[in-house]
């Protein structure tokens, strides 16, 4: 599993993540935080979704990223939002690229 080597987009709509792979993926903001995982954003006990996507504003931005561990990163929305965590394998497999799209099929 590849690891990020840099992560940009600090006060941005849209992440860019390089991997040691030398793959480049950008996460815009929305996409990013509709997949939450957390306990605000999905209910525990069943997996059934919380969060009202309709609510996450078009121009989300990223206020701060950190590392969690060596294997996730969270972040601090613009919307307060900031009990997610987001590891390495599941950015990886979230990336919205083309190129990525085709080898998983359409997400």
């Amino acid at each position: 599993m590849p690891a990020p080597v840099s992560i940009d987009g600090v006060g941005k709509t849209a992440i860019t993540v390089t991997w040691e792979d030398d793959h480049v993926g950008v996460y815009p903001g929305r996409y990013l935080r509709s997949l939450c995982r957390c306990a605000e954003c999905i209910e525990e006990m069943t997996g059934k979704k919380l969060l009202d996507e309709s609510k996450i504003p078009e121009d989300i931005r990223y206020e701060k990223i950190g590392l969690v561990g060596g294997y996730a990163i969270s972040i601090l929305w613009s919307d307060g939002h900031a009990t997610g965590i987001y590891t390495f394998a599941n950015l990886r497999k979230w990336c919205p690229c083309a190129q990525c799209k085709a080898e998983s099929g359409s997400r």
